[in-house]
């Protein structure tokens, strides 16, 4: 897929922990050509340019003398409190060197950020005033020394791909260290080959991801392949990329680069439908029975507690919730109308039956599908 430089206005690159990290938990001998390319498109081409960048952890491993990524999550806050300061220096300091006038600006979020609508409307703004400047970079970045297990977006993959369709970015670049996604281990087999182009994202596509065993890095393959199926069904496409290339952004905007590009999708979700999909966290899940699997997919249908079989979590009235079939594979997301506890009290029930059972009634649906989105 060539993607023609004209046509991106907002470009979002994620750099990976395997890119910032060497000898040492933390090396910016990459940063520095990367920051490089990325100024000099900046200046060149005018477009906005957003950056999600790991590293913070790294930065404060080196800073403690810490050799072992730390695993108690006091520890792990304290070291990203310290490390966050130090990496956006060296934003700062190159983006000051090879930007000609180019400013940085730090934007920490944690989950809960995107939680509220509100606040979620909030985050758009603040990058679309940065944007405005017209010569500032955001530098976004998971608040590590804050945020609790519960309140993690859990790497910054994802948290990539849901900052670039809440800026209608239009285009998700992941840098990491191998070239895309193999049609096989290339560690193992030396026949195998990147594929060019995922269109869709199946169940043979995942298993050929595998997940990292970096000591300083939390992610993998999987949450590559997670994040562009957010960027895909937000209208955008996404390209994994290696960041260790000489000039590597500039070559995947001409479509010279060897990469994988997925997507995107032919219809893009409303922004309101991403909000749900993706924007929050969810807080419990129902399981589905195939009758209901096949109205929510095949028809469009609302979730109705007949087809419910089962309910995991404590959630409120209107929370996010995961829809899953019998055999636990994810197929939508959506608002739930019901409380955990009396979600619990009517499964299989039919809609005439909820309020004899709970003694009031204020939805017939468990979900309704102006509420629901299918993955």
């Amino acid at each position: 897929m060539s993607i023609v430089p004209t046509e991106i206005r907002t470009l979002v690159v994620k750099i990976g922990t395997t890119l910032l990290s060497g000898e040492r938990p933390f090396d910016g001998q990459l940063l520095e050509d990367i920051v490089k390319d990325l100024a000099e498109l900046k200046r060149g081409r005018r477009m906005n340019i957003l950056i999600v960048s790991s590293g913070a952890i790294g930065c404060g491993m080196n800073a403690l003398g810490i050799t072992a990524r730390p695993k108690l999550l006091p520890l792990k806050q304290a070291t990203a409190a310290v490390g966050q300061s130090i990496l956006m220096h060296y934003y700062e300091a190159l983006f000051r060197t090879y930007g000609a006038g180019l400013k940085t600006a730090q934007v920490l979020l944690s989950a809960s950020d995107l939680d509220s609508r509100q606040t979620y409307l909030n985050v758009r703004n603040t990058i679309k005033a940065l944007f405005d400047l017209q010569n500032v970079v955001p530098i976004v970045n998971e608040n590590d020394s804050t945020a609790t297990e519960e309140l993690k977006f859990g790497d910054n993959d994802t948290l990539a791909a849901r900052i670039a369709a809440k800026i209608d970015a239009d285009l998700l670049i992941i840098l990491s260290d191998v070239d895309g996604l193999y049609d096989g281990n290339p560690a193992k087999d030396k026949r195998a080959k990147v594929i060019e182009r995922v269109s869709k994202i199946t169940p043979e596509i995942e298993a050929l991801a595998g997940d990292t065993v970096v000591e300083t890095s939390v992610g993998g393959m999987r949450t590559k392949l997670a994040a562009a199926k957010i960027a895909c069904a937000a209208g955008l496409p996404m390209v994994i990329a290696n960041g260790r290339k000489p000039h590597i952004i500039s070559e995947v905007l001409s479509g010279s680069a060897r990469s994988t590009v997925f997507g995107p999708a032919r219809e893009a979700l409303s922004h309101r439908k991403r909000w749900i999909a993706f924007g929050r966290k969810a807080a419990g899940a129902v399981y589905v029975d195939e009758g209901a699997r096949r109205a929510l997919i095949n028809h469009g249908k609302s979730l109705l507690p007949a087809g419910a079989t089962r309910v995991t979590g404590t959630f409120g009235v209107g929370a996010g919730i995961r829809v899953l079939d019998a055999a636990g594979k994810e197929i939508a997301r959506g608002l739930v109308n019901f409380s955990s506890e009396d979600l619990a009290r009517i499964l299989g029930r039919k809609s005439n039956e909820i309020e004899a059972v709970l003694g009031h009634k204020d939805f017939d649906e468990v979900i309704h599908r102006d509420n629901l989105v299918i993955l």
